[in-house]
């Protein structure tokens, strides 16, 4: 078969991240069945890459690239693929090939690969592929609850007696044969296993051999529990700096290390989950799923909605003689609720951040509010002149200029104080305030804005 012109520019070959031109290319080399092309557009590309295009690509596309690319689909690929195709390319997979790919992860990205498997023969025929030593640690990982530190900590640890001095420690560092491939900190144990403090790989390579580790040690050490909440762990990444920290049991004996690339995963996935529950979409939802999945996740949402759709259309039938006589008002009404909205979301979305964040506390919350109602107020006021100009113009009424000026004003203050009280008082009550503030807020603009834009017409213009 003739080789089809698939030559990749010196520009392309350059990118870092994933293009659409080296995905067509892909894709054209799976449509020719053109494996040495296949093999040419993969080669040089970050196993994250590899893991976009396989998320990217239809199902059989998938099949067919696995048949026809010669390199293997190794751990670095499966770590980097989205939780919803994981099964399925498990399931492509030659056994030996799984066996090989498993081998080559650390014990917490294991752990991450098989917590995430409803197929019980796949975690199986993982955790048969592993040492002994690394199947146990990553059984005993899976005992812990999830989403805490143990499931996120990795065993392979470089630790040190915290006698020892600096060339101790280096000599040992040569002559170890299981050393884990990256670390970057020496935990520094007691006799009874007890991490102590932990040395830098730079700090013990710059300092004389003579010197006690103990001398050298770092002042951002800390250690974690092994049922802390992730969420707990990587909050202190981000507000202490931490490249990595020892998990410890119940007695604070060394059990395993957590690193900044965990951490940064954890803050990327609750950032990513708190976007998706703002919009009411599950937070497991990916462009990979399934249309009835999608429908499945999303419906229980949109119901809530349309029960809050309903209660705000309660709001106008009240007002139905108004409207009857003062056409005018259905044509301004949703512009009322949808500015209350806006300003709410905008709120909100500042709002739930903060709380994630730990930036907005009981310290704080009540000049956070003032904040938000007062700039809602000043825009308010803002858009209500050019609506009462608007008014005016279009239906040469300053009355009903008037109404939506102040119904304008009204709805953007209560727009701001809905904005941030409600997701706190979510989260007081133990409720995700990323996952129902949204509807509560648009509820209540909706609401105070049809009823103080009616409410008023009919008071000042009947």
């Amino acid at each position: 078969m003739a080789e089809p012109d698939l030559q990749i520019d010196d520009e392309i070959d350059d990118e870092i991240e994933l293009d659409q031109p080296r995905l067509k290319l892909v894709r054209t080399a799976l449509d020719e069945r053109d494996s040495m092309a296949l093999d040419d557009l993969l080669e040089p590309l970050h196993g994250a890459d590899i893991a976009d295009i396989l998320e990217q690509i239809t199902e059989l596309e998938r099949a067919t690239l696995i048949e026809l690319w010669s390199g293997n689909i190794d751990g670095e690929i499966l770590s980097e693929l989205d939780e919803s195709l994981r099964e399925e390319i498990l399931a492509a997979l030659p056994a030996e090939d799984v066996a090989d790919a498993v081998r080559e992860l650390d014990t917490d990205d294991v752990v991450d690969l098989i917590e995430n498997l409803d197929d019980q023969t796949q975690a199986g025929a993982i955790l048969g592929a592993l040492t002994d030593i690394d199947r146990v640690a990553v059984e005993q990982a899976l005992t812990y609850p999830e989403y805490s530190a143990g499931r996120l900590m990795q065993r392979e640890v470089v630790v040190a007696p915290s006698f020892w001095n600096v060339g101790q420690a280096i000599d040992h560092l040569r002559t170890a044969e299981d050393l884990p491939e990256q670390f970057y900190h020496v935990i520094l144990v007691d006799p009874r296993m007890r991490p102590v403090g932990h040395v830098t790989l730079g700090k013990l390579l710059s300092t004389a051999r003579e010197v006690p580790l103990s001398d050298i040690e770092e002042e951002s050490f800390r250690t974690f529990e092994v049922t802390d909440p992730e969420s707990e762990v990587a909050y202190a990444f981000n507000q202490y700096h931490l490249i990595s920290a020892a998990v410890t049991d119940a007695d604070d004996r060394l059990l395993g290390v957590i690193t900044i690339d965990d951490a940064i995963r954890i803050l990327d996935e609750e950032a990513e989950e708190d976007i998706l529950r703002l919009a009411g979409v599950d937070a497991e939802e990916s462009l990979s799923n399934k249309t009835l999945g999608v429908v499945r996740r999303r419906f229980p949402w949109l119901a809530v909605n349309l029960v809050t759709a309903i209660l705000a259309s309660m709001v106008i039938s009240q007002f139905e003689a108004v409207l009857t006589q003062i056409v005018a008002l259905a044509v301004l009404m949703p512009i009322v609720a949808s500015m209350g909205g806006n300003a709410g979301t905008q709120s909100l979305t500042v709002a739930v951040r903060a709380l994630a964040t730990r930036d907005l506390t009981g310290a704080n919350v009540w000049r956070i509010i003032r904040r938000e109602v007062m700039a809602g107020a000043i825009n308010g006021l803002a858009f209500a002149a050019i609506m009462s100009v608007v008014g005016i113009i279009w239906f040469d009424s300053l009355m009903l200029g008037a109404v939506i000026a102040v119904a304008m004003v009204i709805n953007m203050i209560v727009a701001g104080l809905a904005g941030v009280g409600i997701p706190v008082v979510l989260e007081k009550v133990g409720i995700d305030p990323a996952l129902a503030s949204g509807a509560f807020v648009t509820t209540v603009t909706d609401i105070v804005g049809f009823f103080a834009f009616l409410g008023l017409a009919a008071l000042w213009l009947l």
